[in-house]
């Protein structure tokens, strides 16, 4: 409605504007003037309402939507958001610490069994070093330094089943 008084504004601003020139064109001194004073007053009328409304159709969309942003409806929105976002973000957390967990469990495990192996190999070894010095007088000294020096390779390799191969060896001897 108001665009519309604003476009009559303006079309009836132009009409007289041009009827103030059509009046100069007949030599008329003081109705040309008075006429185009009028023209500019309503051109600028037009414009004013035109920027008023506009600046009023602003306030009352800022209001709204302050108003919405304020309702309790939004807010509780909001609060369920926020709610939703903390539990994916705690479940995120979640996942993380118990993949970082797991991580440090499952190093740990490889290290006790790292130490585990290695004490059973040692042990192997000392039990291997032990049956060698049993029956050492049964065995030639190059027989006996040989199977000295595989027990130490074997327990400095860390191969398990070459010690029991070579526990085996040692007790077919006994």
């Amino acid at each position: 409605m108001i665009i519309r008084i604003t476009l009559l504004l303006l079309f009836f601003a132009f009409a007289v504007l041009i009827s103030a020139d059509l009046l100069l064109a007949l030599d008329m001194p003081m109705l040309p003037e008075l006429i185009t004073q009028l023209g500019l007053a309503f051109l600028l009328t037009a414009i004013a309402l035109l920027i008023i409304t506009g600046l009023l159709v602003i306030i009352k969309l800022i209001i709204a939507a302050c108003l919405e942003y304020f309702s309790a409806k939004q807010r509780l929105q909001r609060q369920l958001l926020f709610i939703q976002s903390q539990q994916d973000r705690l479940k995120k957390l979640f996942f993380f610490r118990a993949t970082q967990i797991n991580y440090f469990n499952e190093t740990k495990r490889k290290q006790l069994l790292t130490v585990n192996n290695r004490q059973h190999i040692d042990s192997l070894s000392k039990a291997i070093t032990k049956d060698l010095q049993l029956i050492k007088h049964q065995l030639s000294k190059t027989t006996y330094l040989q199977l000295q020096q595989e027990n130490s390779r074997y327990r400095d390799q860390q191969d398990i089943e070459a010690l029991l191969k070579l526990q085996q060896k040692i007790a077919t001897f006994i």
